[in-house]
């Protein structure tokens, strides 16, 4: 499948969003792509593994992985030997800071336009589900969403389908039906693999948008969901 990207001067786009619906059901990740929480993330991931291990590690290095093979995983990549350390010194220093979480601009306004023309929402995420819904406390925008998947709920994480999978079974909708919007690689495979349609999202600030080698379209600003969705 040929893969468009659009620009914010409006290339490539049409105009208006009186299109007709062509997903029923959008599921989104929710790190880097509803929330601008990189900077916390990156934040947790230094004090972990400066504290735990006592080394100073790249921005790069840290941030690579994140939203896809799950926290334990991301841990065993620094310190094989000291991953549950690793992931409590994450998760004390990382929770307390979800009350500093924002949406990022525009998303809750597409949001309720989805919900406006009767769409279904979802969320799937690398997160625990207690850790997502801090991140609900903090910015409202939960009451949007039909469906919450955590990656503490499946057995495999992202770039495997489950949590997707597993999102669409409780909507009862296929995965021809519905679009997944994420701002990691690792969430592009995901769609791909569950035959979902695959928007990648340029303004997340956790990964360069230039790895998201599997999408079908790049958008570089939220109202942008609109049209192409």
């Amino acid at each position: 499948m040929s893969r468009t990207r659009l620009t914010a001067s409006g290339e490539g786009r049409a105009s208006g969003y009186d299109r007709p619906v062509r997903f029923p059901t959008i599921l989104f990740d929710f790190d880097g792509t509803v929330v601008d929480s990189g900077p916390i993330i990156l934040a947790s991931m230094k004090h972990a593994t400066s504290t735990i291990l006592g080394r100073t590690i790249p921005d790069s290095e840290l941030m690579a992985s994140v939203g896809g093979p799950g926290l334990e995983a991301q841990m065993a990549m620094f310190g094989p030997g000291r991953v549950e350390e690793l992931v409590a010194a994450y998760r004390a220093h990382n929770e307390p800071l979800h009350s500093e979480l924002v949406a990022f601009a525009g998303i809750p306004d597409v949001l309720a336009a989805f919900a406006a023309q009767g769409r279904r929402l979802g969320v799937v995420s690398a997160k625990r589900r207690t850790t997502l819904m801090l991140g609900f406390a903090a910015v409202p925008v939960g009451d949007y969403f039909d469906v919450v998947v955590g990656g503490d709920e499946v057995p495999r994480q992202k770039p495997a389908p489950d949590g997707l999978l597993l999102a669409l079974e409780r909507l009862g909708v296929a995965p021809a039906e519905a679009a997944y919007v994420g701002d990691s690689p690792f969430d592009m495979q995901a769609a791909r693999s569950a035959g979902m349609y695959a928007v990648g999202v340029a303004w997340g600030g956790i990964h360069d948008g230039s790895a998201l080698v599997a999408d079908d379209v790049v958008v570089e600003e939220p109202r942008e969901l609109l049209e192409v969705l």
